[in-house]
């Protein structure tokens, strides 16, 4: 057993962010479809936009996503490596 807990902080952190559902269902719905917009998310979700706008600022600010500005929206799709592959491995 490791007692040196402070090098799991990034992962243990990733991990707080995932906690949620809706996050979880962001993260998988963008590494399905490839990157969408928040229009888009909004619809599938059923969720308020500013709802939706909070759990993207998490995801983001954990650089799990990304967006990139198109005109006047921007598009999400994951960025972060171990994110998506804890996702593949959640949802086999």
């Amino acid at each position: 057993m490791d007692n040196n807990y402070k090098e799991y902080a990034d992962t243990a952190e990733l991990l707080k962010v995932l906690a949620h559902p809706i996050r979880l269902c962001i993260v998988r719905g963008l590494l399905n479809k490839g990157c969408c917009n928040v229009t888009h998310m909004q619809n599938c979700l059923k969720i308020p936009q500013s709802t939706l706008s909070q759990h993207l600022q998490k995801l983001r600010t954990a650089k799990i996503i990304e967006g990139t500005r198109n005109g006047l929206e921007v598009n999400y799709n994951v960025c972060n490596k171990t994110a998506i592959d804890l996702i593949h491995v959640l949802f086999k």
